[in-house]
């Protein structure tokens, strides 16, 4: 059994964090979808951790100040620290904003030992990040190890080779970060690294396929991957001539974006996917960079797009030490790592169709000619409010394809959300009304969130519309710890004579028309 690949992983604690500009010290999370997943050590004191929703986080910390993820911003930011390995080594594979590693072989040779490059590693990140975050360098048998040994690092260490496995053993088997088999593991009473490693390769594999041969492996100190006795595969390098070169990320990204998608119906044609991908841009004098990024799944076309804007954002827009010498005349992507395709299942009904493919290519058309930042799609967010549960983000931002807004496909609840369907039309400054009972007195909601009695009439300026029918109310407290933020409301729904349906809020003793139903 071929030993895995000796590799060095220098890692920038908190990344994101760093990203927005706030000192670590403070009480400060990065919030991706409603949950953080980023919190600096200020935040961690109050039990702030990957995962929590805004308002969990909120309660803990009150004094905690939340910022929306910027990943192209993270990466932007982070070339210049990768920049400044590339005389270690050429090949300098950036895992995400914040990780970066390299095969340690050749750079030990040179440099006199692992060690000594991992100072070396350390020294001059640490020279660009300054003060903002620390740097921790780990080096081991295989990148999942590596990455692993640099988490524990303070801020350099060393596993010697052969005894990754043993390093791995007592770790808890949730750092494969793998949700549905992990579960399963834990209720067969598998909890480390080293009860896995032990159980027969070949009965994990016909237990849980693919996926459990992939954990095992790295249980056992392997790389995910067998080694790939096959001969070397075709070159399936695209690249693209851009005239007149380039010096602006999005007319840059659209070419990238149209040879991204040709790169993978060649790979698609071949049964194979990427999962590391070489970005290659060459200036009008000749000039040639180049940056490895790797996906823990298979890379996208999107995926790749994305990767491709934020690397040349990080090239055009980064320092000028670092930035190229002329505009970009030429852009290539050169899949380095290649894995057998998996494909995936359509349905015989619904899916994805030539439709959804078609607005796809628009989209991505669009984006060329008006800007990345112009094309806009709705993305599910979750809230308790209408108005929160749909964001209009850049389409160049997400993936297109198999994209859901069912509020459904929501796995977290929403406590004291409106019940489905939700309403078609909201209103952007709502509109004043009065709700009255049967004898004329205004209907209110008791502590308890109950009516004091049911509605017969809304007045909407001064025009009086019967009640037919009413359901709720909903009532919410939200964010009782701050005082600026603290909201108290309750929503109605009501359906009057002419057939129309509306959401009505009381709040401050006041009640509200703020959406509609068709």
């Amino acid at each position: 059994m071929a030993a895995p690949v000796r590799t060095l992983v220098a890692w920038c604690p908190d990344w994101p964090v760093v990203a927005t500009g706030v000192p670590l010290d403070e009480p400060s999370a990065v919030l991706f979808a409603n949950r953080v997943v980023a919190a600096s050590p200020g935040a961690r004191a109050h039990g702030v951790v990957r995962g929590l929703r805004r308002r969990v986080a909120q309660a803990r910390c009150p004094d905690l100040s939340v910022h929306e993820r910027d990943e192209a911003k993270e990466a932007r930011l982070f070339e210049p620290v990768v920049a400044v390995l590339d005389d270690i080594t050429p090949r300098v594979e950036v895992t995400r904003p914040g990780a970066c590693a390299l095969v340690s072989r050749g750079p030990s040779r040179y440099f006199g030992g692992d060690e000594v490059v991992a100072r070396l590693v350390s020294e001059r990140m640490a020279e660009i990040v300054a003060s903002r975050t620390d740097v921790r360098v780990g080096v081991a048998d295989g990148p999942f190890a590596a990455e692993l040994v640099a988490r524990a690092a303070d801020p350099i260490r060393l596993v010697p080779p052969g005894t990754t496995a043993e390093f791995l053993a007592p770790m808890n088997i949730d750092v494969l970060e793998r949700s549905d088999l992990t579960d399963v593991l834990r209720r067969l009473g598998i909890s480390t690294l080293g009860a896995l490693a032990r159980l027969p390769a070949a009965d994990v594999l016909a237990r849980f396929g693919r996926e459990g041969q992939g954990a095992h492996r790295l249980a056992s100190g392997l790389d995910e991957r067998p080694p790939d006795a096959r001969y070397p595969p075709a070159d399936w390098s695209v690249s693209a001539e851009i005239d007149p070169p380039a010096d602006r990320v999005d007319r840059v990204a659209f070419v990238a974006r149209s040879i991204a998608d040709e790169l993978h119906r060649r790979l698609r044609r071949n049964g194979v996917t990427c999962v590391r991908v070489g970005i290659q841009a060459e200036t009008e004098y000749g000039e040639e960079v180049i940056r490895f990024w790797r996906h823990e799944g298979a890379l996208s076309d999107a995926a790749v797009a994305d990767r491709v804007r934020w690397q040349l954002d990080g090239w055009l827009n980064g320092p000028a030490v670092n930035r190229p010498s002329g505009g970009i005349a030429r852009i290539a992507l050169v899949p380095d790592e290649l894995i057998a395709a998996t494909g995936r299942q359509l349905g015989f009904w619904g899916g994805e169709t030539e439709v959804d493919q078609r607005a796809a290519r628009v989209a991505a058309r669009l984006q060329g000619q008006l800007g990345a930042e112009s094309v806009l799609v709705p993305e599910f967010r979750g809230g308790r409010h209408a108005h929160e549960q749909l964001m209009l983000v850049p389409a160049a931002t997400v993936e297109l394809a198999g994209r859901s807004l069912d509020p459904r496909d929501e796995v977290a609840p929403w406590p004291g959300s409106l019940p489905a369907p939700s309403p078609t039309r909201l209103l952007s400054d709502p509109v004043a009304v009065e709700v009255l009972d049967e004898s004329g007195g205004v209907v209110e909601v008791t502590g308890r969130g109950l009516l004091s009695s049911p509605p017969t009439q809304l007045i909407v300026k001064g025009r009086c519309k019967a009640v037919v029918g009413w359901s709720g109310p909903w009532p919410i407290d939200e964010r009782w710890w701050d005082a600026e933020a603290h909201r108290r409301q309750a929503r109605l729904q009501l359906v009057t004579a002419d057939g129309r349906a509306q959401l009505v809020a009381l709040e401050a003793g006041v009640w509200q028309v703020t959406a509609h139903w068709d």
